[in-house]
């Protein structure tokens, strides 16, 4: 169950990256809005998944979702470059992200 928040907390980090952007450096109440909803839930997700995974796979895989997830929305809606090295070594991300869940996702002693 702890990894499904962990999940979660990653899906939520692109949802308050992105309204971050959105906001408009904080001036549409409206993204402000979900800005907020967004990062106190992941955090909220954070602290559950943290009580049984370690903290270090927790943030690694928290910070790695929510980084691709966000390149990813860059690429397709704010126009960021796409190119070879780009896709390259946000892919590494990704296999790094699997690597932490079956290698090093036991729990905390």
């Amino acid at each position: 169950m702890n990894w499904i928040y962990l999940i979660i907390a990653g899906i939520l980090e692109i949802g308050f990256t992105t309204s971050m952007k959105l906001s408009n450096n904080f001036t549409n109440y409206k993204w402000v809005a979900v800005f907020v909803a967004c990062i106190i839930a992941s955090f909220y997700c954070i602290n559950k998944a943290c009580q049984t995974l370690p903290l270090g796979t927790v943030y690694a895989v928290w910070t790695g979702i929510g980084a691709f997830g966000t390149v990813i929305i860059g690429m397709i809606y704010f126009e960021e470059p796409v190119n070879f090295w780009r896709i390259f070594f946000i892919s590494t991300l990704v296999f790094s992200i699997i690597g932490l869940k079956f290698l090093g996702g036991e729990a905390a002693h």
